[in-house]
Order: C-alpha cells, then sequence, then structure tokens
C-alpha cells in the first residue's frame, strides 16, 4: 500500500488524488460530529463549502426534514439549526433527519477531493473502522483539515495513529512518516486535543466538553463515506 499524508488541504493537488481512497481527518470537530450524527440516525450529511451553498441545498432538500449544522470561528452559523459540538447531534434531535452542514475546515477539505475514487472520512472516534476499510486498498491518501489552511497538530497525530492501525512498513511519503512519527509520542487524549490551536479555540467559546467526545477512540464502527455528494456510513 502507498500511504500519503498532507497536512492542509491547499497542499494537495485535486487531480493527484484521482485513483485513491481519500480520508479526510478534521478531529476538532467535523469529521468527529460526523461520525456522531450517522451513528446516531441521521439519514445523510451534506457537506458544503460556503454557508450560502448549505442554506440553498437545505430549502432545495426540504426544511420539514432537513437540518442546517455548521460553524465559523467555532460558534454556530446564525440561523442554522446546530453547530458544530458532537454532543448536540444526539438521536432525538438528528434520528432520521438529512443534515446539511458547512464547517470552518472540515467541509472545505471534502470539497477539494471530489476527483477521489472514493472519500471516507474518519477521527479518533471511528479510527479502527476505517482502518478496517482501508486495508484493501493500494493507495491512501489522508487529508488532515488543519486549521485555517494550515497544519493542526490534532489532525496529523490522527492521521498517523491512522497509519499504525493499518500496521506494517508501508511506501510513505514524507507527511506520511511525520505523522507516523508524531502517533509515537502523542497519545489520543482529551488534554493533547485540548491542547492544539484547534482545542483551544474550541474551549474559549466555551465547547470544552466537546474534547471528551473526540478523544474517545473507537467510539463507533461505522465508517461516513461520500456518495452522490452525500456522507452516509458504508454498507448503508
Amino acid at each position: 500500500m502507498r500511504a500519503e499524508v498532507y497536512f492542509a488541504p491547499a497542499e494537495l493537488d485535486p487531480a493527484s488524488v484521482q485513483g485513491a481512497v481519500v480520508v479526510v481527518v478534521d478531529v476538532v470537530r467535523a469529521t468527529t460530529t460526523i461520525a456522531e450524527a450517522l451513528a446516531n440516525g441521521a439519514r445523510a450529511i451534506y457537506p458544503t463549502a460556503s454557508t450560502e451553498d448549505a442554506v440553498r441545498l437545505a430549502a432545495s432538500l426540504g426544511r420539514e426534514d432537513t437540518l442546517l449544522c455548521g460553524e465559523r470561528g467555532a460558534v454556530k452559523v446564525e440561523g442554522f439549526d446546530l453547530g458544530n459540538s458532537p454532543g448536540e447531534f444526539t438521536p432525538e434531535v438528528v434520528g432520521g433527519k438529512r443534515l446539511v452542514m458547512s464547517t470552518t475546515n472540515g467541509t472545505a477539505a471534502l470539497a477539494r477531493v471530489q476527483e477521489a475514487e472514493r472519500v471516507v472520512t474518519a477521527a479518533f472516534t471511528n479510527l479502527g473502522a476505517v482502518a478496517d476499510t482501508l486495508r484493501s486498498h493500494p493507495r491512501v491518501v489522508v487529508v488532515c483539515a488543519g486549521r485555517g489552511g494550515r497544519f493542526g497538530l490534532d489532525d496529523a497525530v490522527c492521521a498517523g495513529h491512522l497509519l499504525r492501525r493499518l500496521g506494517g512498513e508501508r511506501d510513505m511519503n514524507d507527511g506520511a512518516r511525520a505523522a507516523w512519527a508524531l502517533a509515537g509520542v502523542m497519545a489520543p487524549a482529551v488534554d493533547v486535543l485540548a491542547a492544539t490551536e484547534a482545542g483551544r479555540a474550541v474551549t474559549v467559546h466555551g465547547f470544552a466538553a466537546d474534547m471528551d467526545i473526540c478523544a474517545q477512540v473507537d467510539r463507533h464502527a461505522l465508517v461516513p463515506e461520500l456518495r452522490d455528494q452525500a456522507l452516509v456510513p458504508v454498507g448503508a
């Protein structure tokens, strides 16, 4: 297997993902929230790069069973139903609903990898399930959402732990080797995530409790996959 890690979407040429399985990682918090929502019964999640696109798509899908979700600068977008805190996405709130989501970093990263053979999302909460899905693929590209177009430690550490779950020596680019090394010295833990720039930004806005979910390893045994512009569980 060839494994590549890119620490921000801007590092990646969208055309270079052709023929690869792309894994988008945004631990704090979009891909954690995506896994949480699908595990709690959401029918599908439609990621959009802009809030304007989100509003238009939600209106076209029908607002009676569609929720608008997302944030800018860690704060819920005004007029949206939900923000980006995984704890908000309970079965009572999202069960049976379609979600349209737009976040500062995570959904923007998803928008850049549309040419891939497959696109899935990963966080610590579904790490094992994603690793199991990837083992048969000859080329895996992990795209970290990062923070503001730059390196994000939370995503890089998660990427490294994902590679370690896949096991063994592999053909890796420099980003993958760096992520592998980081995972060797940094465990998935609340204090580790809270100390990152992303964790601090979320905490400043009153969402420190989100780290308790973001740091839980293998909380869910599902893999969100992008199909027809919507994220649904693999096998659904």
